[in-house]
C-alpha cells in the first residue's frame, strides 16, 4: 500500500494576532529572500510551497510556516498515477479494484472514464494543469526536496528554500536617495554634513545678494530647496532602519509633535538584521563616529554662546565701547 502524500498550501491567510508586516518579514527570513517575492504569497491566490511529501515532513513544513505567522493548510495529493498498457494509451490505475478509480479533484470512487462523475472535470487535463502549476511554483521548493530540517539535524528547523537570492549583509550607502537604511550616529554625522554644507552654500548665496538682490534671492531659494530635499532623504532613509515608513517624516509638521518626534528618531534604535527595507547599513566608520559626536556638541556650544554673548555685550556698553 502506498504511503499518502501531502501538499502545503498557502492563500495568503495569517495566524491570529500576526500582522501582516511581521508575518512578510519572517517568511523573507525563513525562505532567505526579497519582500517582493514574498509579497506575491500575499495575493489571495492558492500556491502549492511543497509538493508530494509524506505525512511526517508536511507537519513539519506547516509548523514552520505557522510559527512564522502564514496560516497555510496541508492537503492530500491526488491518489491516481498513470500507467501504460500494451496498445501505448495511458490509463489510469486504481488503488483498489483495477476497474474503479478516483478522480484527483474530488476524490470521487467511480469506474474508469475520461470524465468525472461527480465534479465533471477531465481527467488528463486537470493532471495536465497541475504539473504545470506544479513547475510555476517550483521556485518555491526547498533547496532539499522532501528534507526539511536535515541540515540542523532535527525536525523542528525552518525550511530552506530558493525562492530569490540572499540579501546582502549590508545596504548600499546613498545621501541622496530615500531608499535604504542609516543608524542614529550615521544620520548625526550626515546631518553635521548637512548643516556645515548649507552655511557654506548661504555664504555663497549671500555673496551673489551683495552682486544683485534677484540673483542673491534666487541662490537662496535654491540653497533652500536643496537643504530640505536632502534632510528629507536623510529623514527617511532614519525611518526605514526602524522599520517605520518614510511618510511618518511630515509628523515633523505638525506643531510641538514635530519636535518631540524629531527626538524619537534620534533615539529608538533600528532594526537588527533585513527589514521591509533592505538589510542594515554598514558598521560605522571612525569618521562617522567622530562627526556625530561632533554634532552632539553643538548644543552645548549653543547653550555656551547664549551665556557668555549677553555677559560679554554688557561688559562693552559698561566700557562704553
Amino acid at each position: 500500500m502506498n504511503q499518502a502524500r501531502f501538499k502545503i498550501v498557502f492563500s495568503g491567510e495569517l495566524m491570529p494576532e500576526v500582522a501582516l508586516e511581521t508575518a512578510q518579514d519572517n517568511l523573507a527570513r525563513l525562505f532567505k529572500s526579497d519582500h517582493a517575492r514574498i509579497n506575491a504569497l500575499f495575493s489571495g491566490r492558492a500556491i502549492a510551497l511543497k509538493r508530494n511529501l509524506p505525512e511526517d515532513e508536511a507537519d513539519q513544513y506547516l509548523a514552520a510556516l505557522h510559527r512564522a505567522g502564514a496560516r497555510a493548510r496541508k492537503e492530500p495529493e491526488p491518489g491516481v498515477s498513470l500507467s501504460l498498457e500494451d496498445s501505448g494509451e495511458p490509463r489510469f490505475a486504481a488503488s483498489a479494484a483495477s476497474s474503479d478509480m478516483t478522480c484527483p479533484k474530488c476524490g470521487h470512487r467511480q469506474a474508469k472514464a475520461a470524465e468525472c462523475s461527480a465534479c465533471g472535470i477531465i481527467i488528463e487535463k486537470f493532471i495536465a494543469r497541475q504539473a504545470a502549476l506544479s513547475a510555476s511554483t517550483q521556485a518555491f521548493q526547498p533547496q532539499q526536496p522532501g528534507d526539511i530540517g536535515r541540515a540542523a539535524d532535527t525536525p523542528y528547523a525552518t525550511p530552506l528554500a530558493t525562492v530569490a537570492e540572499a540579501l546582502p549583509e549590508f545596504g548600499e550607502l546613498e545621501v541622496f536617495s530615500i531608499e535604504g537604511r542609516i543608524g542614529r550616529l550615521r544620520y548625526l554625522a550626515w546631518s553635521l554634513m548637512l548643516l556645515l554644507g548649507a552655511l557654506a552654500l548661504f555664504g555663497l548665496a549671500s555673496i551673489g545678494m551683495a552682486i544683485s538682490p534677484l540673483v542673491g534671492v534666487i541662490l537662496m531659494a535654491l540653497v533652500g530647496i536643496g537643504i530640505v530635499v536632502v534632510s528629507v532623504q536623510i529623514s527617511v532613509q532614519r525611518l526605514h532602519d526602524i522599520g517605520w515608513s518614510g511618510w511618518l517624516w511630515l509628523l515633523n509638521m505638525v506643531p510641538i509633535v514635530g519636535g518631540v518626534f524629531a527626538l524619537v528618531i534620534l533615539v529608538i534604535p533600528g532594526t537588527t538584521g533585513a527589514n521591509r527595507y533592505g538589510p542594515p547599513a554598514p558598521p560605522n566608520s571612525r569618521a562617522v563616529k567622530v562627526l556625530a559626536l561632533l554634532w552632539l556638541l553643538v548644543p552645548v556650544l549653543g547653550i555656551l554662546a547664549a551665556i557668555t554673548l549677553p555677559a560679554y555685550q554688557d561688559y562693552l556698553n559698561r566700557a562704553g565701547l
